[in-house]
């Protein structure tokens, strides 16, 4: 378990202070005073995010979903269609006396007193959330289409940019559906109080699948058959009631809309599991109707219960309806419909449809916060405590570390044959000769690294080595040709 009797600021005040430390996350801008909502991943902190992203992606490429990239900087005029220009806002407060400001709606309303410094708080209106930005040269142009043109926004979500791409992805998939496509990269939002470490940033990565599929074949998913048992922690919009439900159970009795939205709510159970997220600590809430985005039918968050924030979105999973693609039909005239073939029930003339998008958005950020304090564990081993970052082996940012018994020459160099060995193997490994053998294994649990490799003068005897597993601490020796298998 994670250390006990800890109070939410100590919790977090250790979690911040091992990120900092231990070089996984930073404040932006520090030497300069910092920003709210801007952080830099540190050297162990990029490894961890890339290692996300990488399971991330093979977990949907499996689904047979092909990744593509679109721009970061969004003409007005796809904003406009979409419906941020006018939807994508949030209402704010403002303290009388300090003058600071504050998002409503987490756990601050007009009512309340300033949670700085104790002031009344007034209605301070609604505001966009996007960035704005100038695209090309702006001094004397008149014309409105050519201003709407030159005016860019930072995109709020990687979405759009696959929406916009639809028609030459449907002909990329031969004209079929349903098909998948994922994107993640940088995502922007001016947020007006981001005071949440990592829970609410101005820039951020997103990973967005986009799953287009035929509104009749909704509840005719293929691989339905292979989720309809897995067991979710459901809370439905209106009830307010925790329930354990099959997502079979959930599709059939109404809960969850339909096949197509259970089954990807059900992956994105069995993604966060896979990196390591507790699945007691896992839970799928559905939007109420007033906290629906503009572009939903239906929404249910996948929510981390965290010791210092409680529970946390970490992941969204939205059934957008043809929202988009008609929206863009109307504003671009350019038509979005496909030629479907038949229906559910057999018919033979081909039509014209929308079809429906399907959305799993995961937060990166998040979900990296939520393994950090999830993964985080301190017990007594001996007569001291021990801090132990329990990562899974498939995302820890370090493989395994190699250290030298001695400080001695014989086995240093012996070492650096054998790190450089694993590197050359794409096993990403660390060689450490500083202190005690029993510090450098405490440094390297305290960063998650699963084994540690030891070099002795047995090695130089027989070619062994010791590899020590980081959560149990046993030990085991290896012949050394054996490594690399042992490892992986």
């Amino acid at each position: 378990m994670t250390s006990a009797g800890r109070g939410k600021e100590g919790r977090k005040d250790e979690i911040a202070e091992l990120a900092r430390r231990r070089g996984f996350l930073w404040q932006a801008f520090e030497i300069y005073g910092g920003a709210a909502g801007f952080y830099d991943y540190g050297p162990l902190g990029a490894q961890l995010k890339r290692r996300i992203e990488e399971v991330w992606r093979d977990f949907y490429t499996r689904e047979r979903f092909y990744e593509i990239e679109t721009t970061n900087i969004v003409s007005r005029e796809i904003f406009e269609a979409s419906g941020h220009l006018e939807s994508f806002a949030d209402q704010a407060v403002v303290c009388k006396h300090c003058k600071s400001f504050f998002r409503v709606g987490e756990n601050v309303n007009v009512s309340e007193k300033c949670p700085e410094c104790g002031g009344e708080l007034e209605a301070a209106g609604e505001f966009n959330l996007m960035f704005q930005t100038g695209i090309g040269v702006q001094k004397g142009e008149s014309d409105e289409r050519t201003q709407k043109k030159s005016e860019g926004y930072l995109r709020p979500e990687t979405a759009q940019g696959i929406f916009l791409n639809f028609q030459r992805l449907l002909r990329f998939n031969r004209g079929k559906l349903p098909f998948g496509i994922i994107q993640i990269g940088k995502a922007y939002r001016n947020e007006i109080s981001p005071r949440k470490s990592l829970i609410r940033l101005r820039e951020f990565t997103m990973g967005e699948a986009e799953v287009f599929v035929d509104p009749r074949e909704k509840n005719n998913h293929p691989r339905f058959e292979y989720v309809k048992d897995r067991m979710l922690r459901l809370v439905p919009a209106g009830e307010g009631e925790e329930e354990e439900k099959s997502v079979g159970e959930a599709v059939r009795s109404g809960i969850i809309a339909n096949e197509y939205l259970g089954y990807h709510i059900s992956k994105v159970g069995e993604f966060l599991e896979r990196i390591g997220i507790p699945r007691d600590k896992l839970r799928f809430r559905q939007h109420r109707r007033e906290e629906m985005a503009h572009y939903a039918r239906d929404c249910w968050d996948a929510e981390f219960l965290s010791e210092r924030y409680g529970w946390m979105e970490i992941v969204g999973v939205a059934d957008r309806g043809d929202y988009d693609l008609s929206a863009h039909t109307s504003f671009s005239n350019v038509n979005m419909s496909v030629h479907a073939q038949g229906d559910a029930q057999g018919e033979a003339e081909p039509e014209k449809i929308i079809p429906h998008v399907i959305e799993p958005s995961y937060g990166i950020d998040r979900i990296f916060y939520a393994l950090l304090e999830s993964s985080l564990y301190e017990e007594q081993v001996g007569k001291e405590k021990r801090k132990v970052l329990r990562l899974k082996s498939e995302i820890a940012p370090i493989k395994a570390a190699v250290f030298p018994l001695l400080n001695r020459d014989e086995l240093k160099k012996k070492a650096e044959e054998v790190f450089q060995k694993l590197r050359a193997a794409s096993i990403f490994v660390e060689y450490d000769d500083s202190g005690s053998i029993g510090r450098r294994y405490r440094r390297q649990d305290e960063i998650g690294t699963p084994y540690c490799v030891t070099i002795d003068y047995e090695t130089l005897e027989d070619d062994t080595v010791t590899i020590r597993e980081r959560d149990t601490m046993k030990q085991v020796r290896v012949p050394m040709v054996e490594i690399k298998d042992v490892l992986a």
